[in-house]
């Protein structure tokens, strides 16, 4: 009778030590059928205001791609993202419209360039301003928008009037390209310096007018996973979706060029 029990016991022990054992791996680590790791929880992504549009349909495409995903987009000029990632923002992955901001920040992974932009000039639709050129731009009759020097966008804008030996008469500085697009595209100035992508993504409010000095100041955009990523695994994987081709069919798409 004693022998039964005891056998009894160290078979229940043998059990419940099989079982521990198996539950010792969390469902998270679940490789996919795919071999890599199943993806969820939420991915945040800080991107330069010109990415706006572009980001927004990858982040949808990205989503459809990895059900239970979901990815938070904070748009904003490079310098103003590049400050609030040093300040303990919980960001994943930034995307910046210039490598001197993406290397403001201290805590990112080795950065990628992954397109570059050249800078345009918008005007309002029908040109009431009728603005011909970079020499516009000099003119204190004209109503004029750049972006602030510290954003990508004015640091462009400044190397681009210094190569065309031009001084600048803005009437209004703003934070971002998109700021300065919004401008022109309510008729409030006659001509903006923006990326050629802003001028293809509101087309049926402005017109854009290429000039030759632009080629002095084309912007390299580097994006980069942070080593403190709430999420690293869908950092990797929103970056990775941006370099395919799918991602660079839709950046190529909306005027961007390959870096």
């Amino acid at each position: 009778m004693f022998r039964r029990t005891a056998f009894a016991a160290l078979a229940a022990v043998a059990a419940f030590a099989l079982a521990g054992c198996g539950s010792n791996t969390p469902a998270a680590s679940t490789p996919s059928t795919s071999g890599t790791p199943s993806l969820s929880g939420e991915i945040n992504v800080f991107a330069a205001a010109s990415l706006t549009g572009t980001f927004t349909q990858l982040g949808k495409d990205f989503e459809t791609a990895h059900p239970g995903v979901k990815v938070n987009f904070n748009f904003d000029a490079s310098s103003a993202l590049a400050q609030q990632i040093n300040k303990g923002a919980p960001a994943d992955v930034f995307a910046s419209a210039a490598p001197k901001n993406m290397d403001q920040v201290t805590d990112k992974n080795t950065p990628t360039t992954f397109v570059k932009n050249t800078l345009e000039i918008a005007v309002p639709k029908g040109n009431p301003g009728h603005i011909t050129g970079l020499k516009d731009f000099t003119d204190k009759s004209k109503k004029i928008a750049l972006c602030a020097p510290e954003v990508p966008c004015g640091a462009a804008a400044q190397k681009v009037f210094k190569a065309a030996g031009l001084t600048a008469q803005p009437d209004t500085l703003e934070k971002d390209v998109k700021a300065a697009l919004t401008k022109v595209s309510l008729d409030e100035v006659d001509a903006a310096l923006v990326y050629k992508t802003d001028v293809l993504s509101a087309k049926d409010k402005v017109e854009g007018i290429e000039f030759p000095e632009a080629s002095k100041a084309v912007n390299q955009y580097p994006i980069a996973t942070l080593t403190k990523a709430p999420n690293p695994n869908g950092a990797k994987a929103f970056v990775d979706y941006v370099l395919s081709d799918k991602g660079k069919a839709i950046l190529t798409a909306a005027g961007f060029d390959a870096p």
